[in-house]
């Protein structure tokens, strides 16, 4: 495993590679940055800023799609960014620790393969289940689980038979049965425990091979996980710093793991201790990853 890029970022996240462009995106949320590198040009990412934290992005026709705070923009390779819709959980109200409104943000989310953009949130404390998971298609965004503390791990299996989703407060990876014609999905059922593993930290954002076989990374554990389509481990990969957020796969060969990484909780002892803490790292597969698809496709 290797630096991709040195940054100091506070919690990296998000990372999403176009085939198309052959340019990988992904965020820094507390900071409201969006980052967008082309490997193959030796050049440093570039940075848009956002007036707003910003949780997750997806590949669009043309730009991105960004769930910021208080609602879901369109990042348009210029102009002015386009309000798709509003978070249902932010108000509008005094500012509060910097950011002009109180309640949920939005947080992980992608786009399955007929277009549609799933995206949950995070409980403001992280600590009650006051969050959810929405699904924004034809410009309607409707709500479709609630009880979750912090919606996070969202992909789908390559037959697009099956969504997996985490809220990582449970330790629990969760997966449901999933019709992609018409966007329903069936009962969860609980898919992989942490706790009956004896793996560390808690699931935070994760990534599908073609094999069928979900890739996940233990924020607070150090490490990304490997579990087969029946749930079992198969690997373990050590991350050279403790909160590991989100992987996805890259390159041209779609073979490059990236890995976004967050210094927060970490006080100054822990980031001399960990200084690739807050990079984007890599490291090279044997398994291909799958293509993402575009938003509205």
């Amino acid at each position: 495993m290797t630096v991709a890029v040195e940054l100091d970022m506070s919690l990296g996240e998000s990372p999403v590679w176009s085939v198309a462009r052959q340019t990988l995106y992904w965020v820094d949320i507390n900071n409201g940055h969006v980052y967008a590198w082309r490997p193959q040009d030796e050049a440093a990412p570039t940075r848009t800023e956002l007036d707003d934290k910003v949780g997750c992005v997806a590949i669009a026709d043309s730009g991105l799609v960004a769930a910021a705070t208080s609602g879901i923009l369109r990042l348009a390779e210029d102009g002015e960014p386009q309000r798709l819709a509003d978070n249902p959980e932010w108000k509008k109200g005094p500012a509060k620790g910097g950011q002009a409104g109180r309640g949920n943000r939005f947080n992980d989310g992608r786009c399955d393969a007929a277009g549609r953009l799933w995206v949950g949130t995070i409980d403001v404390d992280e600590v009650s289940p006051t969050a959810a998971l929405y699904c924004l298609e034809r410009g309607e965004l409707t709500r479709r689980l609630t009880g979750i503390g912090i919606s996070n791990g969202l992909a789908f299996s390559p037959d697009r038979r099956w969504l997996y989703h985490t809220d990582s407060l449970t330790r629990r990876i969760l997966r449901y049965p999933f019709d992609v014609d018409t966007g329903t999905l069936g009962e969860g059922e609980t898919w992989v425990d942490l706790e009956a593993l004896g793996l560390p930290g808690v699931p935070d954002g994760a990534a599908v091979d073609s094999d069928g076989c979900y890739w996940s990374a233990l924020y607070g554990g150090g490490r990304i996980v490997r579990f087969s389509p029946e749930g079992e481990l198969l690997a373990e990969h050590e991350v050279p710093c403790p909160h590991p957020t989100m992987v996805t796969f890259g390159g041209p060969d779609l073979r490059t793991l990236y890995i976004t990484t967050a210094t927060q909780h970490l006080d100054a002892e822990g980031k001399a201790r960990w200084p690739l803490a807050g990079s984007l790292l890599q490291m090279k597969t044997e398994v291909t990853g799958l293509a993402e698809p575009s938003f509205g496709a």
